[in-house]
C-alpha cells in the first residue's frame, strides 16, 4: 500500500504548525490519500461526524485538554474507522495496511480503534489523553 506524499506533509502541518485540527484518510485503489481536512476551529463533533457510517477510515485527531494539574496540552491521536456494518474486505484492507501507514506519521501519541460511535466517544478520547 503506497502512501501519498500529501498525506505526510499534510500530518506535518497538523503537527508542527497546527493548521488542522483532524485529517481523515481513506484507502484509494492502492494508496492512502487525504480525504478531509478540519480546520482548527472545528471541535470533536465535527470530527466525528465526517467518518461515514459505513465505510473504514484512518483518521488523526489533535486533541487539546487541561490536566489535572491546569497545564494545557495536546496528544495527537491515530483513529482506525472500521464500523461493523463496512464490507468484509474493506475491513481487511484497512487492518492489513494499518500499521505500515501509521508508521508513516511519525508523532502520533494514542491509537485507538473503532468499530461504533461509542469506542471513539469524547469521554474516552479524554480519558486516553490523561
Amino acid at each position: 500500500m503506497a502512501v501519498e506524499d500529501e498525506c505526510k506533509l499534510k500530518f506535518l502541518e497538523l503537527k508542527a504548525k497546527r493548521n488542522y485540527r483532524f485529517i481523515i484518510f481513506r484507502i484509494d485503489g492502492q494508496q492512502v490519500v487525504v480525504e478531509k481536512l478540519g480546520s482548527p476551529e472545528e471541535n470533536y463533533d465535527d470530527f466525528s461526524n465526517s467518518l461515514p457510517a459505513n465505510e473504514c477510515r484512518y483518521a488523526v485527531y489533535d486533541f487539546d485538554f487541561t490536566t489535572n494539574e491546569n497545564c494545557q496540552k495536546s496528544k495527537i491521536f491515530f483513529i482506525a474507522w472500521s464500523p461493523d456494518s463496512s464490507r468484509v474486505r474493506m475491513k481487511m484492507v484497512y487492518a492489513s495496511s494499518k500499521d505500515r501507514f501509521k508508521r508513516e506519521l511519525d508523532g502520533i501519541q494514542v491509537e485507538l480503534q473503532a468499530t461504533d460511535p461509542s469506542e471513539m466517544s469524547f469521554d474516552i478520547i479524554k480519558s486516553r489523553a490523561l
